[in-house]
Order: C-alpha cells, then sequence, then structure tokens
C-alpha cells in the first residue's frame, strides 16, 4: 500500500487546511484509516481515525475543530482543520491499517503544516 499525502502548508492561527491521502496499490481489507501528527522533539501521536464503516476517532485535543472524512470509492481520506492553533504546527501522517488477516500499518511520508503569524 503506497500513500500519497498533500494539502500541508504554512498558515495563520485561526485559519484552515485540508490535508488529503490517496491509497494506492494493495489496498483491499484496509479498515481504519488517519492521520498522525509529530511535532519537533514530541513523539507521534494520533489526531483522527475513520473506519471502512465510517466510525470515527479523534485525539481531545483537536476534538471540534478537525473532521475526518473517507471516500472509499476514491480510497482517500481527508482532514478538514480548521481553527488552527501554534501547537497545531507537526509534520501530519497519513496511517491505513489492515486488520486481517493480521494487523499490517503503512505510512505515508508526512506534510508539514505550520501555524504562525
Amino acid at each position: 500500500v503506497q500513500l500519497q499525502a498533500s494539502g500541508g502548508g504554512l498558515v495563520q492561527p485561526g485559519g484552515s487546511l485540508r490535508l488529503s491521502c490517496a491509497a494506492s496499490g494493495r489496498i483491499f481489507n484496509i479498515n481504519v484509516m488517519g492521520w498522525y501528527r509529530q511535532a519537533p522533539g514530541k513523539q507521534r501521536e494520533l489526531v483522527a481515525t475513520i473506519t471502512s464503516g465510517g466510525s470515527t476517532n479523534y485525539a481531545d485535543s483537536v476534538k471540534g475543530r478537525f473532521t475526518i472524512s473517507r471516500d472509499n470509492a476514491k480510497n482517500t481520506v481527508y482532514l478538514q482543520i480548521d481553527s488552527l492553533k501554534p501547537e497545531d504546527t507537526a509534520v501530519y501522517f497519513c496511517n491505513a491499517r489492515k486488520d486481517w488477516p493480521y494487523r499490517m500499518d503503512y505510512w505515508g511520508k508526512g506534510t508539514q503544516v505550520t501555524v504562525s503569524s
């Protein structure tokens, strides 16, 4: 599975961005897709995930500001980021997960999101 993320950039506090991640290759049996982020000097952390059935999960720090969605026909996951804060600055990584016959995680190259005035 290959994951191609796009949509990062420099934005002012309070601004918005939309990240996209398209999956290709052996995409059958992908169950969960999601976004993680890693800020300088910090560990990678979960941002949001969405199952193939549409169930979502968000980190507490982004609830109400971030919205994850998925287009199964296009094998693409999106992250709408609103009301950006400087602490959202990080490299955002796309993830795809298969759970059968065993768990496999796939990662895309990150896309930089910088929130600064």
